[in-house]
């Protein structure tokens, strides 16, 4: 017959044991799910620039190629941010937060030059 230990059957990612893994993939997921719908928007403005007539004003004036490398940029940074997010929550170390910060300040100071070069 079997042996008297019977095995538990471990559970999903959402009971006590879950993998780390998983979890980091879970809240990936979310943050995908909140952020899909600029992500599809920024890539809308950035192969049409006729949508740059939409905005009015100073970015109706700026050149052609900045206002589609800028909305290029921004939605890079979206579609990274579910894996950055996801990496971070598997991980959870400092060296880690570490390198999501540096990545995100790199992104957030591109987006800025650029606006300004560009944009603005």
């Amino acid at each position: 017959m079997a042996s008297g230990h019977q095995q538990e059957p471990h559970g999903g990612v959402l009971s006590g044991n879950g993998s780390p893994g998983l979890w980091g993939a879970l809240i990936g997921l979310i943050i995908f799910a909140f952020v899909a719908v600029p992500i599809s928007a920024a890539i809308k403005y950035a192969t049409h620039p006729n949508s740059q007539q939409l905005f009015g004003g100073r970015l109706s004036e700026a050149t052609t190629a900045g206002y589609v490398a800028f909305w290029w940029i921004v939605a890079i940074l979206l579609f990274a941010l579910p894996f950055l997010v996801g990496w971070a929550v598997a991980k959870l170390s400092g060296k880690t937060l570490g390198i999501i910060t540096a990545i995100l300040a790199l992104f957030f100071i591109a987006i800025i030059v650029m606006g300004q070069l560009f944009v603005f």
